[in-house]
């Protein structure tokens, strides 16, 4: 950092290199991709009761234990798979969290088939434009919204678990739907 200027960033990343890398590179872009949408639903279902530092630390062993986050592949997965992840120190060994990211597989498989896409799914929820927020306090940002209430309902009544409002509205923020950076980050028109 010597020498270099300090980039006004959303506080909440902190100093940890992973943290200010996932920042200033991914979080908030807005993403047209299937497959990174399955990745974020599983990470952030994973993270649900711990930091996403935690799970950011274990995003590779997840990339490998989840096969690229290829939802088909997932959507697949049995009795037997579901041991072998209970029992590998690389992820979150929670069962509840690893029998619902294979029944969300099945059910984000369903929306593909409806919508054509996930992405054109969860993108219709805001007319296919990031909504912008305003914050200059990270106090002020939330943890859910009304739409993060209405999309967890929708994908509830579509048969997926544990993703619940928080989680959905955590999707929508890392997924660039929701523009959360504060006012201040550099970040925040580049996304």
């Amino acid at each position: 950092m010597k020498g270099m200027v300090k980039l006004n960033r959303c506080p909440w990343c902190g100093n940890d290199e992973l943290y200010v890398k996932y920042h200033d590179e991914e979080w908030g872009v807005p993403v047209h991709d299937d497959r990174k949408h399955f990745e974020f639903l599983i990470l952030e279902s994973a993270q649900a009761g711990l930091s996403w530092l935690t799970i950011l630390r274990k995003r590779e062993n997840y990339r490998k234990a989840y096969d690229g986050f290829d939802p088909v592949k997932v959507a697949q997965y049995d009795e037997k798979k579901i041991e072998e992840m209970m029992n590998d120190p690389g992820i979150i060994r929670n069962r509840r969290k690893i029998e619902s990211s294979i029944n969300n597989a099945r059910r984000f498989l369903e929306i593909q088939k409806e919508f054509g896409s996930f992405d054109n799914y969860i993108w219709s929820f805001v007319n296919y434009k990031p909504l912008w927020n305003h914050w200059t306090d990270i106090s002020k940002v939330p943890a859910r919204t009304e739409l993060s209430d209405r999309i967890s309902r929708d994908l509830k009544s579509r048969g997926f678990r544990f993703l619940g409002s928080t989680i959905i509205y955590s999707h929508l923020q890392a997924t660039g739907l929701v523009n959360d950076h504060l006012v201040s980050c550099f970040r925040r028109e580049d996304v």
